[in-house]
């Protein structure tokens, strides 16, 4: 059974809400944090990526970081200022993008259930990653940033958030750079228990993102715990914060792919090799219109690939997937990219950058073919959780994203 937990939450004052709301740590290299943040001083983007404070030259993984974004999370506290909650809340958190509206609740739950898969996970998580955000929070005290957290719909919960959401005014309302309109209620008190309760039938919860987050939550938890003679398991090191929302409110945009080199195959070979596997069709779209194609841009042309005869996937439900047929018997046996997660030759493009990014990447010569997919869906998400298995890297791309620094959790 899932636990979930209001808090007190530390929030921005509404009227700097949307100046120190910040995307993603995680989604963004330095520079460009460097260059979002640039004029405004109460970026939260200063706490989750503090090196951009610092000299270029220093190890973005050193302790020096950790401390400025402690120094830099209680300069938030007092300049912006954030004001820490005095009562356990709920907090209802809308984003709105484009034709996607998707409602959730923000909300703290027990990293016991993450540890023992009451929380599932399906991604692999990297220990350089790990250890990043396990240092960011046992430093700053704070957890930064939301885990993003789905499940099967309740009714009642989704009655309870629309009644808050048409009875109450927004705490926060703010339309992003990126046209998503992000809007924060609290839930009001009365409906704590009634939450606590619903959700509390849920035999499972999902990762949907945010794998490194949860795990950096958890082995905090172990840090925290062992510096704590008295520890009683209800200390606030004891949950992640999160956002729980519908799954079928969400909306997977793919994971497309840009191979830099062709491991010294000339064109004419690797188009040979392609086709052991896979029918090649010249195509007017780039992006496939169905499961099981794959598009192709190479030499400035799209092409449609479909698996022919001699692609048998395992039998692992994650094998059935189009990224993994791709990695299986593509990426790697035409391409030599064994693991996908530490290859320099392959990288990720979101979704949310579209097939045009794709296009520059082969027009500028930067790399030499590219991938389109089709998107993986929540169904498929949650049944690979399900059997205990995990999608290949870069799966799934989540749209429209969470603010970082709207609420923050204090350990």
């Amino acid at each position: 059974m899932a636990i979930i937990r209001p808090f007190k939450g530390l929030r921005p004052d509404p009227r700097v809400a949307h100046l120190v709301a910040s995307v993603p740590y995680d989604v963004v290299n330095k520079q460009e944090a460097a260059e979002l943040a640039k004029d405004n001083p109460i970026s939260f983007l200063r706490v989750t990526r503090s090196e951009i404070e610092l000299d270029e030259n220093v190890d973005v993984y050193s302790d020096i970081v950790y401390q400025k974004a402690n120094s830099n999370m209680q300069r938030l506290i007092n300049e912006a200022p954030l004001i820490a909650d005095t009562e356990e809340k709920f907090y209802i958190y809308r984003l709105i993008w484009k034709d996607v509206t998707q409602v959730g609740i923000a909300a703290t739950f027990s990293v016991e259930d993450y540890n023992n898969d009451v929380i599932m996970k399906h991604e692999k998580t990297r220990r350089v990653k790990e250890d990043d955000r396990t240092n960011h929070i046992v430093t700053t005290n704070v957890q930064t940033g939301a885990v993003f957290l789905t499940y099967k719909g309740i009714t009642d919960v989704n009655d309870l958030v629309e009644k808050t959401i048409q009875n109450n005014e927004p705490v926060y309302n703010f339309t992003t750079p990126d046209e998503v309109t992000h809007t924060i209620w609290i839930m009001p008190k009365e409906a704590n228990d009634i939450i606590v309760f619903e959700i509390g039938k849920a035999e499972h919860l999902y990762i949907a993102d945010g794998h490194h987050r949860a795990a950096s939550a958890s082995r905090a938890q172990k840090v925290k715990m062992e510096e704590n003679p008295n520890h009683t398991g209800d200390e606030e090191y004891n949950y992640l914060m999160a956002v729980l929302f519908p799954a079928e409110q969400l909306k997977i945009l793919p994971y497309n792919r840009a191979v830099f080199e062709l491991d010294n195959l000339t064109d004419e070979a690797f188009i040979e090799k392609v086709k052991v596997n896979f029918t090649i069709e010249d195509s007017d779209t780039a992006s496939p219109k169905e499961k099981g194609k794959i598009g192709m841009y190479f030499n400035k042309k799209w092409y449609m690939l479909t698996p022919n005869e001699n692609v048998i996937p395992g039998e692992a439900a994650g094998d059935k997937l189009d990224v993994s047929i791709l990695q299986n018997f593509l990426l790697e046996p035409v391409l030599g990219i064994k693991d996908p997660r530490t290859d320099n030759n392959i990288d990720f493009i979101g979704g949310i950058r579209g097939t045009e990014e794709l296009e520059k990447r082969i027009n500028s010569g930067a790399a030499k073919v590219a991938f389109s997919m089709y998107p993986v869906s929540v169904d498929d998400l949650i049944n690979i959780s399900e059997v205990g298995e995990t999608m290949p890297p870069k799966s799934t791309w989540f749209e429209p994203k969470l603010r970082d620094g709207l609420v923050v959790h204090t350990i």
